[in-house]
């Protein structure tokens, strides 16, 4: 699996340290946005070039950290899939439950001490250590910094030696792939890759966790097929759902999954999603050195075009056949059968990552209207 981190490498993009207030990018030859932007889109982008020192609205529900949702649980061993279902239609987020066969609860411990090594580097130190290939490298945030590595994760510094993150790394992306399989089985769509996994693209984010006065999201923002999160300890995290936040307490030992943008489209709608990476709510920083979270997001190469796998109508074959006959007689009703227009994904990643609209959906402008 070591070759997915080489399909990022091919992209030479200019540093993005302090990304929100990066310059918009070239329009790449697939991007398919409209003329004129929205309100709301210019509304987020004006909040995120405000000084990072002034208060910002709270994005979470203040009676949210008392509010803790239903976490569907799944089993990668499990016989039946209904539990798999059930998760991705109606909440997009569920924790595997048996996930110890492939992650230790030892190795998990030793990566996150390696992780919380580098957030003691120096500031030279962080910015000279990783390769600036975007979104690779070190992210100096105003308020938590964050690094982006690839499966390997590689350094440019012979030195620095993170072979236990590494290792959690390809064990959680492991998890990760075997997730997929069981969503493209339970589901019913196309596999987008067949047997060659290495086209998806494996990224660990380390985000330092900050106090409960800064802000809930700053950084980590990527769209992502699943997103996963081994939990060494009690924590309970606040995820942007579908019907907004919600906060929920994964088992010690679990690994909790997310399922994102890419999944959502790629299943035609039909599931739900959780946008961005889940955070720690509020108050749950108990110890200042446990600070650190480290999330796998299991992503696709920045050259992909994203397209429903699955129509709307397949599995009804008498509507099938009205379709074929429209196009028989000239008509073309495809348009009709999917939620999504396919997309470009390096436009639409550089939008999310840099942009980071909290007040719109990015996926909205490639909704197809009825």
């Amino acid at each position: 699996m070591s070759s997915s981190s080489a399909h990022l490498n091919h992209l030479q993009l200019p540093n993005i340290n302090g990304g929100a207030t990066a310059a918009p990018p070239p329009t790449p030859s697939c991007n398919t946005t409209t003329k004129s932007e929205s309100t709301a889109d210019a509304l987020s982008r004006l909040f995120n070039r405000l000084p990072p020192n002034l208060s910002l609205p709270n994005r979470r529900s203040s009676s949210l950290s008392s509010t803790v949702a239903s976490l569907p649980t799944v089993t990668l061993s499990a016989e039946s899939s209904d539990d798999l279902i059930s998760a991705a239609t109606e909440f997009g987020y569920f924790q595997l439950a048996d996930s110890d066969t492939i992650i230790t609860s030892g190795l998990a411990e030793a990566a996150e001490s390696e992780a919380l090594s580098l957030l003691e580097l120096t500031e030279e130190e962080k910015e000279t250590t990783f390769p600036k290939n975007w979104p690779l490298g070190y992210e100096a945030d105003a308020e938590t910094p964050s690094f982006c590595l690839d499966l390997n994760c590689t350094t440019e510094s012979g030195e620095l030696k993170l072979s236990s993150l590494s290792e959690f790394t390809r064990s959680l992306e492991k998890v990760g792939l075997k997730t997929v399989e069981m969503l493209v089985r339970a589901l019913g769509f196309k596999d987008p890759f067949g047997n060659d996994s290495t086209r998806f693209s494996t990224l660990m984010w380390l985000n330092q966790d900050v106090p409960d006065d800064k802000p809930a999201i700053t950084n980590g923002f990527y769209p992502f097929v699943v997103c996963l999160q081994y939990q060494i300890r009690e924590q309970k995290y606040c995820l942007l759902s579908e019907s907004g936040w919600v906060s929920v307490s994964p088992r010690v030992g679990s690994v909790l999954v997310t399922l994102g943008d890419i999944a959502q489209v790629w299943r035609n709608g039909e599931l739900k999603r959780v946008r961005y990476r889940p955070v720690v709510c509020s108050g749950q920083l108990d110890d200042p050195r446990k600070c650190v979270t480290m999330t796998l997001m299991l992503t696709l190469p920045i050259d992909s075009m994203i397209s429903p796998l699955k129509d709307i109508s397949d599995g009804n074959k008498e509507e099938e056949e009205e379709n074929t006959e429209d196009e028989e007689e000239g008509g073309s009703r495809s348009d009709e059968r999917k939620a999504f227009q396919s997309f470009c994904f390096e436009d639409y990643a550089w939008r999310v990552y840099h942009e980071r609209l909290f007040f719109k959906d990015p996926l909205d402008r490639y909704r197809i209207k009825p």
